[in-house]
Formats: structure tokens, C-alpha cells, sequence
């Protein structure tokens, strides 16, 4: 009985391992030589259907399609034959010699690994030329372009990339294309203008050919740099239906899908430096097409009421990119930090719009005030030439009022000291009928104000004294006050950035504005020498930790970014965050 139990035991485990031994799993290619410029299938495939399915990392390849999976159960003279396949197609990223590395499966409850697989990849081949190969038809059929307006710019002059995709009437795509690689735009300022959700098909010609076209993207591109600065390509993975030789029943040419890799290929921009002759002292940096205005809201008001002064440029350029001249008041006019409004739109020619700054300006005593003219300058490309805007003269009168020695009159009698003459209310607001009343005769002593006033030095002395310790230990808190007074600083910069955190356009806008702003009051940069590496350069020279300049750098390019990539609101706080800690740093450490 022993032993027959033993046999039956052996039986099983043997049935067993038989069973295991017939599960396959192996991973398989198109082909293990081919040219950097064409495409690799690979195939999992097992003979069991399993569970948590894990790919190689695919090193040294990009994934330009798949997973697809495959099923096929089938019985053929009472025998079940299934396969189930895993399909990847991947693009080599440069030559020489890869390994498919190993996948792994899961089938009743036992893991399975694919054996690795050698690929050579060696430089581009030709495609041949047939006309019944699917891959050279795609290739043939299909075309994306980046059209620039205008190589060669000068510094801050907007210039439009738009991309375009040709499709002849031979082939057929879908809106089911992705991005690949999407162009930063270094050492630009950017801002792209999508057309994804609402594709219009144009009829055009490439080299000469009938083609369908629709424009993907605009990007608007302000160079930050002079000399050649490069464009990345954007590159899209684009399923383009071939027509192939089989017919259907009704003998209509069945389609196949072919998924291609297509890009637009890298530009090279020349950018022209401004001119230095005759360059304006007040030039900032606006390059465009503007007028200059300066606005009060009134001329003729009281001491202690206000007006607005509204200092306005408006047009066509780079509105986003340079400062606004300041006024200088007489000292009479008691002047508040300006308000900054932004009303611009970017369209494929550029920004166009206006942007303002609102003084409001309070009198405090009677007189007439001049505002002296204000010149605005900017770069006019058309033209190559510098241009200035000046504006009129502004009569402010303060009609009532305290009079002051100091005001500046503008008459044409000749300003002489004058005796102060008092008048007759000089003195009315002193109440001089006392109108006093007896106090009530109580018992003061041991009352509960008397035992108040007699307790009240044995408390305030210790927090006087207490107080006085602390503020001493501040005062000799040579670290601390400087860390206060850059916390102070940076949320000053920082306000109008705090004030739109619930708007991820405004905010980013008002950052790097507040960002500009920063550097160039401690590093007297102009908007045009506003590249990250310099910024980064002039910094660790100032004794700045390279910790701090590339907090200070990723901000910058977080507001790059923001302009065509989305952002959460988490994200925004922790900028600003990061933001506030970055300016108390650099000016902590700045020397």
C-alpha cells in the first residue's frame, strides 16, 4: 500500500511539472538589424493567459506605439490551441547594440520570464522606394512643417512659428496623433496659440503636389538673445492609414494603419542686436509699434483729495517685457505706490494691447502743481529706428487749502513771501468754556480703582522689562534683522503675484514680472540681458549658493512653462512659497 501510494504521489508531481513545462512565454522581433531610421516590433506571446503583464524599460528606445493586445482561442480536433500577445513598436534613439530586456508574467500563480533579446542598430537606410510598402507610402504622403515669419529678427521682435501637417489624397489620418518631443523655446520668451480642439482642413501645394494641410500650432516667440539660437523640433507619433492590395467582398482596397514618427526639424534664428546709435538714454527695451499716454483723472481738486495719474502705453509688441517710465512729483504732492493693469492679447502676430499704471497722487496743500512732460522710448523694427513719445504738461490746481512757503506757483507774477495772516476762526476748534462739573465725593481709598492703580506697576514693570530684553537680543540679532528685512523685501515684490493666486495666468505673469523687477534693482540688468545663465552667472559671482540660484532659475522656468502648461493650484502656492524664500536668500547672502 506504501509503495502505490508513493507511485500515485510521483504520478502527480510529474503530471505536474509536465503541465508547467508547457507553458511558453518569450518575447520575439520583426528584425535584429536594422537602420536608425526605421521601426521594431516586438512581441510577447504566451500560450496561458496571465495576469500582471510588466515590459522591459525599453533602454535606448522610444515607445511610438503599443501595448496593443492580441487574443486568439481556438479548438481544432477537440484541442484548445490560445495565444495571447503584448505588440510594442519602437523607434531606436542611436546606434549600436541593445538588449530587450526581460518581461515578466504572471500565470497560476507563477512568474514568467522572457528571455533577453540582442538588437543591432546601424545608421539610416534607404527605404525602398515601393509603391506597395506601407511604410514608404506613409513616409511619402505625410509632412510636417515649421514656417517661421521671420529668421531674422531683431532682439525682442516677435517672430510666429506655425506648424503645419501635410496629407496628400493618397493616405488617411486620424485626430488620434500625440506629442513626442515638444520644443522648449531656450532663450525665447513664448507663448504658444493651439489649434488641437478646433482643426480647420485647408487646400494647398507642397513641392508642387495637391495637398490637404491643417495648422496645429502657433507659438509666438520674442528672442531674449542675440546670434543664432536654435528651435527644438516638435515631433509627433501620427496613425496614418495606407492604402494596401487586398479588396474587400465588394472590391474596395482595404486600409492599413501604419503608425510614423514625423518632425518638423530644428530652425536656427538670427537675432539681430539693437542699434547703439541712437539709442535714447530711457530706453527700456520696448521693441514694437506704441503710443504714450499720461491721463489724470481731474486737475482741479481741494487739498487732501486725490486724483489718478494714469501712465498708459499701448499698441503692438513686446507689452509684457519692458518697464514703464516713473513720474517725479513736486514734494507737496504726497504720491502712492502705481497699480499695474494688463490688457493684452496674443495672437499669431504678436501681443498687442495696452498696459497702464495708475498713480493716485493726494495734495496736501493749496497751490498750483506742475507734471512735467514724461518721454517714453521705444525700437521700431519697420523702421530700424528709435522713436520717443512725449507727453503734455499737466496743470494740477488745489483750490483749498493749507498754504505752504513751498508751493511752486505758475502764474506769471513773481512768487514773493507774504506775510501770514491769521483769521478770526484761527482758533475755533479750542473749546475755551470749560464747562466743568464737581466729582462726586466717594470713597477712594481701598476702593477697587485704588487697588487696581497699586497693582498695575508690579505687572507692567516685569513685561516692560521682559519686552526690553527681547527687543535688545532683535537689535543684536544681526542675521535675524537682515533675514526680516529680505522677508520684508521679497513680499513687497512679491504683492501683486500674492493678490492672483487663485489665477494661474495672472500669477505667473506677475512672478516674472516681479522676478525682472528684482534683478534689475540688484543686479542693474536690462530686460534684454535677462537670459538664465546669465542671471545665474552674476549671482554665484555675488556669492550666492547655487542651491539658491537654482531655486531661482526653476522659478524662472516654471513661469516659462506656465504659459502652455497647465498648473494646479498646489503648485502656484508652492511657487510662491518657494518665491518669497528665494529673494530673502539672495538677499541674505548677496554681496
Amino acid at each position: 500500500m506504501k509503495m502505490l501510494k508513493y507511485i500515485t504521489v510521483f504520478l502527480f508531481l510529474l503530471g505536474t511539472g509536465l503541465l508547467q513545462a508547457q507553458v511558453k512565454f518569450e518575447a520575439k522581433v520583426s528584425k535584429k538589424k536594422l537602420g536608425i531610421n526605421e521601426r521594431l516590433r516586438v512581441d510577447f506571446e504566451m500560450n496561458e493567459d496571465g495576469d500582471n503583464f510588466n515590459p522591459p524599460s525599453f533602454e535606448g528606445f522610444r515607445v511610438v506605439g503599443g501595448p496593443n493586445q492580441a487574443i486568439s482561442n481556438s479548438w481544432i480536433n477537440g484541442k484548445r490551441s490560445f495565444s495571447k500577445t503584448y505588440t510594442y513598436f519602437l523607434a531606436p534613439q542611436s546606434q549600436g547594440s541593445f538588449t530587450i530586456g526581460q518581461a515578466t508574467i504572471d500565470i497560476d500563480g507563477q512568474t514568467y520570464k522572457s528571455l533577453p533579446v540582442s538588437v543591432q542598430i546601424t545608421a539610416a537606410v534607404d527605404i525602398p522606394k515601393d509603391g506597395n510598402n506601407a511604410e514608404y507610402l506613409a513616409s511619402e504622403n505625410v509632412h510636417l512643417i515649421a514656417e517661421v515669419s521671420n529668421p531674422n529678427p531683431f532682439l525682442n521682435e516677435a517672430i510666429t512659428v506655425t506648424y503645419k501637417l501635410y496629407v496628400s489624397y493618397e493616405v488617411n489620418i486620424s485626430n488620434g496623433w500625440r506629442e513626442i518631443d515638444t520644443p522648449k523655446y531656450a532663450d525665447f520668451w513664448s507663448q504658444n496659440i493651439d489649434n488641437k480642439g478646433n482643426l480647420k482642413v485647408y487646400e494647398g501645394k507642397y513641392k508642387g503636389e495637391d495637398y490637404r494641410y491643417v495648422i496645429l500650432r502657433t507659438t509666438v516667440l520674442y528672442p531674449q538673445k542675440t546670434g543664432e539660437l536654435n528651435i527644438e523640433p516638435l515631433t509627433l507619433d501620427i496613425p496614418i492609414d495606407v492604402r494596401s492590395n487586398k479588396r474587400d467582398l465588394f472590391g474596395r482596397y482595404l486600409m492599413k494603419r501604419v503608425n510614423k514618427t514625423i518632425s518638423a526639424g530644428s530652425r536656427t534664428i538670427k537675432v539681430k542686436p539693437l542699434p547703439m546709435e541712437g539709442k535714447p538714454d530711457n530706453f527700456t527695451g520696448a521693441v514694437g509699434d506704441f503710443s504714450f499716454n499720461v491721463t489724470p483723472s481731474r486737475t482741479q481738486l481741494d487739498a487732501n483729495e486725490s486724483l489718478e495719474l494714469k501712465v498708459a502705453v499701448s499698441g503692438s509688441g513686446n507689452l509684457k517685457l519692458f518697464d514703464l517710465p516713473s513720474i517725479t512729483l513736486p514734494n507737496s504732492l504726497e504720491m502712492y505706490e502705481p497699480t499695474r493693469e494688463d490688457n493684452i492679447n496674443t495672437k499669431t502676430s504678436g501681443m498687442s494691447g495696452t498696459i497702464s499704471e495708475n498713480y493716485t497722487i493726494v495734495p496736501q496743500f493749496k497751490g498750483t502743481y506742475p507734471v512735467r512732460p514724461i518721454s517714453f522710448s521705444y525700437f521700431d523694427p519697420s523702421t530700424e529706428t528709435y522713436k520717443t513719445l512725449s507727453s503734455e504738461e499737466i496743470i494740477l490746481n488745489v483750490e483749498n487749502g493749507p498754504i505752504t512757503n513751498n508751493t511752486t506757483q505758475e502764474s506769471n507774477q513773481t512768487s514773493q513771501k507774504q506775510a501770514v495772516t491769521l483769521a478770526s476762526d484761527q482758533f475755533k476748534y479750542i473749546k475755551l468754556d470749560a464747562n466743568l462739573k464737581p466729582i462726586e465725593s466717594s470713597s477712594f481709598f481701598k476702593s477697587t480703582v485704588f487697588w487696581a492703580a497699586m497693582g498695575a506697576p508690579l505687572v507692567i514693570i516685569p513685561l516692560f522689562i521682559f519686552f526690553g530684553i527681547k527687543r535688545r537680543e532683535r537689535l543684536q540679532d544681526v542675521e535675524g534683522i537682515k533675514l526680516r528685512r529680505a522677508n520684508q523685501l521679497a513680499k513687497k515684490y512679491l504683492s501683486e503675484a500674492k493678490k492672483n493666486l487663485k489665477h494661474k495666468e495672472a500669477f505667473y505673469e506677475s512672478l516674472e514680472r516681479a522676478l525682472h523687477n528684482y534683478l534689475k534693482a540688484k543686479l542693474q540688468l536690462e530686460t534684454s540681458e535677462m537670459s538664465k545663465e546669465h542671471i545665474a552667472t552674476l549671482l554665484r559671482e555675488r556669492n550666492v549658493s547655487s542651491e539658491v540660484v537654482n531655486d531661482f532659475t526653476t522659478l524662472l522656468k516654471s513661469c516659462e512653462f506656465a504659459r502652455y502648461a497647465g498648473a494646479s493650484q498646489g503648485s502656484i502656492e508652492s511657487d510662491y512659497q518657494l518665491a518669497v524664500t528665494s529673494l530673502s536668500h539672495i538677499d541674505k547672502q548677496f554681496k
